[in-house]
């Protein structure tokens, strides 16, 4: 999913975050974000059919946690944690973790590919809210893009279709609280580094959770660790190179290669729940 990632709350769409114009290094980082998040959602839904979300939801976190404790704290320690902005992070936290829940949710009902392509309704999101919320300036195209994106969200729901059902609340609301983190992310990113956002957000949440998950513990299963640990790996690791993206390209270049995230959702949940994606989809 678009996570923007910008050096200024009001910069515009068409700058690079570092300056430096490399959109083949951007283009390569988010196609492989994009096909992390998708393992990670299909690592989600399989986990989800035999573990309560919420248990599912906290390993990902303290995994993500626990690699960015290894990776960034033996060079920085504590100072990674420091935060000019703690009200904005925790909120933005929490606009993630309810993706994370209410996305996970939605698996449970509706196919990954659908269900993503839903959630693609997040970058329309931002782009109609960053106007009154940020004071960016929008161009005609754009708000073209956002009207056509709004169309092909309702040719995939199809009202009075199979999916049009209350379950699809689920993934419409993930894209809303997803829009809300990425406005967050722009908020906070003149003010703290990308790396000090992502690993707040990740130990925020492990905490909320943590605080949670003794009422739907259950002991996992030897054989599912390795995709828990994988779960949490892909989640961090997809932000970061999203992150890297955003340093070489701008986010109107690489947002249009954020789409394939639904392919990679397709292919996935063809070869591991042999779901066919719908042809409007």
């Amino acid at each position: 999913m678009l996570k923007l990632e910008q050096g200024s709350a009001m910069s515009t769409a068409s700058t690079p975050l570092s300056g430096v114009n490399q959109p083949l290094k951007g283009i390569g980082f988010i196609l492989l974000a994009t096909f992390l998040f998708a393992s990670h959602d299909t690592l989600s839904k399989y986990l989800s059919g035999f573990y309560p979300i919420i248990l599912v939801v906290w390993a990902r976190y303290v995994v993500h946690t626990l690699l960015m404790a290894c990776i960034f704290m033996p060079s920085a320690g504590l100072r990674v944690l420091r935060t000019k902005r703690p009200g904005l992070q925790a909120l933005r936290a929490l606009a993630l973790l309810g993706t994370s829940l209410l996305f996970t949710s939605s698996l449970m009902f509706i196919p990954q590919a659908e269900a993503t392509a839903v959630n693609f309704l997040a970058p329309l999101l931002v782009t109609a809210l960053s106007v009154p919320l940020l004071h960016e300036r929008v161009t005609r195209g754009q708000w073209v893009a956002v009207v056509v994106g709004f169309i092909g969200v309702m040719i995939i729901i199809h009202p009075g279709g199979e999916l049009f059902t209350p379950a699809i609340l689920l993934p419409l609301s993930s894209a809303l609280c997803f829009a809300l983190y990425q406005l967050l992310t722009r908020l906070v990113s003149p003010f703290d580094s990308p790396t000090t956002s992502n690993f707040f957000a990740g130990l925020f949440n492990t905490l909320l959770m943590s605080a949670l998950v003794p009422f739907f513990w259950e002991v996992p299963a030897l054989k599912d660790l390795p995709f828990l640990l994988a779960l949490g790996a892909c989640g961090m690791s997809a932000h970061l190179l999203l992150t890297q993206a955003f340093r070489f390209a701008p986010p109107a270049m690489l947002a249009p290669f954020s789409y394939c995230q639904i392919v990679f959702a397709g292919l996935l949940g063809f070869v591991v729940f042999d779901h066919m994606p719908s042809p409007t989809t």
